[in-house]
């Protein structure tokens, strides 16, 4: 199979000039604020047309191709829905529907997916005994699709089932799609949630954007602290895992648990914060995931955008938890291996929604089992809990990270060894000792600020004005001076 979705995990982002971490991305946002602020009091519609054309501008820093894709996917679902809320029968309505279903997932699936199948039926054909060469396109996956994909589809969606009314203003709308700290990698937003604020008023509150300054550099710090040294560790352990130990290769696993974690709940903090600059509040996308009990919990703090998307517009509509016990089994599968598919063009994809799903079952038959973790009491119930939790959810992520299939049951074979015992292979990885220290640090500041939708949110309160300061002022200096090699957003390829 293709090993290009998981080359990213290996990729450094020399290439782009609009991280979020780098010195172009922040010269570009002190602009942007700056000319919001300035067009002034009550000037909502001179706002929304800047935020559209810096958000366009950012997108083509990527690769300005991909801009045209954007705008008509953006004019599509603008389109669809007014034609779905105008239509005057059921049947007009759902086929405008299917119109923008239609030409979405294909366009999605064009892009994403289409050697992935081709590579398959070859695969399939040649075990037959039948030798065929599958038909490439080799398309560059645009940066974002899949994101504001789910976007328009949640728009169209909403208008069908009469949640909104569709929005009669271009650039309202488009904003709502391409808003430029969640374009890339979300979260996922919805209009019920996203286009009012877009349509009211914005005046500058100092109390927001200094909450969103305190977030984002929260995020900063996940990160380039935390995820960037972490993978470090893991690019090295997951190239050559026949090569190390079973001690290190479970301390790999463990690492890119960090690794993920502290990549896309960092990116998400830093869109929250940025957009907290300019008057809009963003959905929540993590709620302290590895604090979770079991399974069902796990996913309902991680990703909580997407596991919503999925509940609302697939579980749901095909019965939910609604219905007999196979057609709710069947529901589970589904909602994971999409999951699963929609992160990428690879079967260790589907084996991590496959795997998530299988771990799921037990809570379906012992509903007593989903709990709550936000108690201020952690018992060694509770802790155990959590630990064999995080241990399940490793183990899917190796599937997630391998490159093949095989490349992930060797990697979890050799941490069944008998060399698990021995000591890991410290002589071979960089900076494995800070590292870990950071996680340690950042775990205990995660456990402290469980209650509050970012760890550090709440420290104004309990601390004193130099005690934070100095926090702050510590967690910028462990940036500058621990920040790990730049790495790419992971979540930027789905």
């Amino acid at each position: 199979m293709p090993n290009g979705c998981h080359s990213l995990f290996m990729f450094e982002a020399k290439t782009f000039t609009m991280l979020f971490h780098t010195s172009a991305f922040w010269l570009f946002l002190i602009v942007v604020f700056a000319i919001h602020w300035w067009l002034g009091r009550n000037a909502v519609r001179r706002q929304n047309t800047w935020l559209l054309l810096v958000s366009y501008f950012f997108y083509s820093c990527w690769d300005w191709r991909f801009v045209g894709l954007l705008a008509f996917s953006t004019l599509l679902d603008y389109f669809t829905g007014m034609q779905i809320e105008r239509s005057d029968s059921n049947g007009r309505r759902k086929m405008w529907l299917w119109i923008s279903i239609s030409i979405n997932v294909g366009l999605l699936g064009v892009y994403k997916y289409f050697d992935f199948f081709s590579e398959s039926m070859s695969h399939l054909m040649t075990q037959l005994g039948m030798e065929t060469q599958p038909y490439l396109l080799h398309l560059i996956l645009p940066v974002g699709i899949s994101f504001y994909t789910f976007h328009g589809l949640s728009y169209v969606l909403d208008i069908y089932h009469k949640r909104i009314q569709a929005d009669r203003n271009l650039v309202d709308y488009s904003l709502f799609v391409s808003f430029f700290p969640l374009l890339v990698a979300g979260p996922i937003e919805r209009a019920t949630h996203l286009l009012p604020q877009l349509k009211r008023a914005r005046v500058f509150d100092r109390a927001m954007a200094v909450d969103g300054m305190r977030q984002l550099l929260w995020g900063v710090f996940k990160k380039m602290v935390i995820a960037d040294n972490c993978a470090l560790i893991t690019n090295e352990i997951f190239a050559s895992p026949g090569s190390f130990n079973g001690s290190s290769l479970l301390l790999g696993a463990v690492l890119f648990s960090f690794q993920i974690y502290g990549d896309f709940s960092g990116y998400t903090d830093m869109a929250i914060g940025i957009a907290k600059l300019f008057g809009i509040d963003l959905v929540r996308n993590f709620s302290y995931p590895y604090f979770a009990q079991n399974i069902a919990e796990f996913f309902r703090r991680w990703h909580i955008s997407l596991t919503s998307w999925f509940r609302d517009y697939v579980y749901i509509p095909l019965g939910g938890s609604r219905t007999t016990r196979a057609k709710v089994i069947r529901n589970t599968f589904i909602i994971f291996l999409l999951s699963g598919f929609w992160h990428g063009a690879n079967w260790t994809f589907i084996w991590w929604g496959t795997l998530n799903a299988i771990f799921f079952l037990p809570i379906m038959h012992w509903p007593q089992q989903v709990t709550n973790s936000d108690s201020d009491v952690l018992s060694l119930r509770t802790l155990r809990r959590m630990i064999q939790t995080f241990a399940l959810v490793t183990i899917a992520w190796v599937f997630f990270r391998s490159e093949t299939i095989s490349k992930a049951w060797i990697y979890l074979s050799g941490i069944c060894d008998s060399s698990l015992l021995d000591a890991p292979q410290f002589d071979r990885m960089l900076g494995e000792q800070k590292t870990i220290l950071f996680i340690v640090f950042f775990v205990v500041i995660e456990w402290l600020g469980r209650h509050e939708t970012y760890a550090i949110r709440d420290i104004p309160n309990r601390w004193s004005r130099p005690a934070r300061w100095m926090f702050y002022y510590a967690l910028l200096l462990c940036v500058l001076w621990f920040g790990g090699k730049e790495q790419q957003f992971i979540y930027f390829q789905f």
